[in-house]
C-alpha cells in the first residue's frame, strides 16, 4: 500500500507542479514508515547469504 501512496503523492507534486505552482511553494516531506522488504529467490538467485538476523528485523520476507 505504501508503494502505491508514493506514486499518488509524486503525482500530486507532477499536478501542482504542470499548472504552474513554484517548485519553491511546494514543501518538502519525509516519509512516515520505511519497510524492510527481503526477497529470498532474489538473493539466493544473485549467490547472497541473507543473515539470520536481518530476517528476523525485516518486515516482510519473500520466499
Amino acid at each position: 500500500m505504501e508503494l502505491i501512496f508514493g506514486h499518488y503523492r509524486a503525482a500530486t507534486y507532477v499536478y501542482k507542479i504542470l499548472n504552474g505552482t513554484p517548485v519553491a511553494d511546494l514543501p518538502f516531506e519525509f516519509p512516515t514508515r520505511l519497510d524492510l522488504v527481503i526477497n529470498l529467490r532474489t538473493a539466493k538467485a544473485l549467490g547472497l547469504t541473507v543473515p539470520d538476523m536481518l530476517l528476523a528485523r525485516a518486515d516482510e520476507v519473500i520466499e
